[in-house]
Formats: C-alpha cells, structure tokens, sequence
C-alpha cells in the first residue's frame, strides 16, 4: 500500500496506459483520479470530464478536486491528443501540424502542471511523473516499420526528447519545495498493431516481446510513492532492453 491515501491525478486516465496507471495506483491505495476527455465527471467514482486544451476547463477541474480531497499528491502527465494528421510521414507534415501538436502534447503538459506545482509547492510536496519514450532517449529504428503503413511521426520525437529535459528543469526548479519530477519511458506497447510490425519490433527488443500497459504501471507508482523520495529528475527505460543495444 505504497500510494495509502495519496491523491494521484492521471490524465488521459481512460487510454490503454492510462488504465493500467488508474488501477496500479488504486491497487496500492491510492486515490487515482481519472482525467479523460471520454469521462462524464462523476467525483465520487474519481472520473472527471477533462479537456487538456481547454484553460478554463482546467481551472475549473482542479478546484473540484480541491474542494473534495483538499490537496493533490500526484500528477502523471499520461494525455496523448494530437491532429487527425497525426501519423503522416515526414514528407507529408505541414508546419502548422508540426506545431499544433507540439502544443497539444508539450505545452499541455506546461500547463497542467503549473497549477499543480502550485499547489504542491502550499503542501511542501508532491511528485511529477510524465509519460515520455525510447524515441525522446534514442534515433527511431525505421526499419522495424517496413513492409507496413506504419511509421513514428516527426513531432513524436521533439514532444518526447523535450518532455524529458522539461522534466528535469521542474526537478532542479522546485527540488527545494521537495516537489519531484521524472519521466518514465515506454517502449513499443503492443495495441493489436501490424503483424509484421510486431514481428519486426520483438526481433530487435532483447527481451523478444512487445510491452504491455501492466509493465509499465508499476514504476509509475514507485516514482509517486514515498519509496521514491529522493528520486528526481530521472528517466526510467520501461523497454525490454530496446535503448541498451
């Protein structure tokens, strides 16, 4: 019961890695409060409506949790919007979609989390933990895309590479309010994709497999809970041995 009564949010807490970080944090007893722009909000079942995009929304979010639990312990930075270009190749990105998803996906977390560090910083603590991956610690590995229509869109790569270096600026910035921050880092999740990407992807990761959300979940909840204390501004590889090789 590592996470006994602290107060988590998660967003994008309806997703296939947001789901696993709700029930891993319940699981460990803590209050895992679901931030998803699928919820109805429903504070007594901890599932809130919640537009990242939308300040206001924002605002008026984090004053209901306030209101109802009266502090927040947690926040995993989890949410993934992004345009309905997303998944274009190189060649076939605009500028403008470019940037609009380095907004959606990186700026979003700037925001979200400003409010929250204010509020950790009145309790004198609190711990950060954003969802990041292998493509923000090492190049992409085009050739476990060939033969398939997939690819790793140009954007991933600046959104993941800079969350992880804004991470720790928040670890240095607010170590001495004792308010945390860290990243951790999936590999390839496996989400019923391409055979043949499948295939090609357990042929590099040493441990022959794709990732699952339950691989994953379980450091999310170290790095918010007390046994993490004097954790910050690290990168955690969750990734079979992908960035190894």
């Amino acid at each position: 019961m590592i996470l006994k009564d602290k107060v988590v949010l998660i967003t994008g807490g309806s997703g296939i890695l947001g789901r696993a970080f709700v029930e891993d944090v319940r699981s460990k007893g803590g209050i895992a409060v679901n931030l998803d722009i699928t919820n109805e909000t429903d504070i007594s079942k901890d599932t809130i409506h919640f537009n990242l995009l939308d300040d206001t929304a924002i605002t008026a979010s984090l004053d209901l949790i306030m209101s109802h639990y009266g502090r927040i312990d947690g926040l995993v930075n989890n949410a993934y919007p992004r345009t309905d270009d997303w998944g274009s190749k190189f060649e076939e990105t605009s500028p403008e979609s470019f940037a609009r998803n380095l907004e959606m996906q990186l700026s979003s977390v700037f925001t979200i989390s400003k409010p929250i560090i204010k509020i950790m910083k009145g309790q004198g603590s609190g711990s950060l933990v954003h969802i990041a991956s292998i493509y923000g610690i090492v190049g992409n590995d085009f050739t476990v895309y060939e033969k398939t229509m997939l690819t790793s869109p140009v954007a991933y790569s600046a959104i993941k590479g800079g969350l992880i270096n804004f991470s720790r600026y928040l670890a240095s910035y607010f170590g001495p309010h004792n308010i945390r921050s860290n990243c951790v880092s999936p590999g390839g999740i496996f989400n019923h994709q391409d055979p043949t990407f499948v295939k090609q992807y357990e042929h590099k990761v040493p441990m022959k497999r794709m990732g699952v959300p339950e691989d994953v979940a379980p450091v999310v909840s170290f790095l918010l809970s007390d046994e993490a204390k004097y954790i910050t501004g690290q990168n955690i590889a969750v990734d079979g041995g992908w960035t190894a090789v």
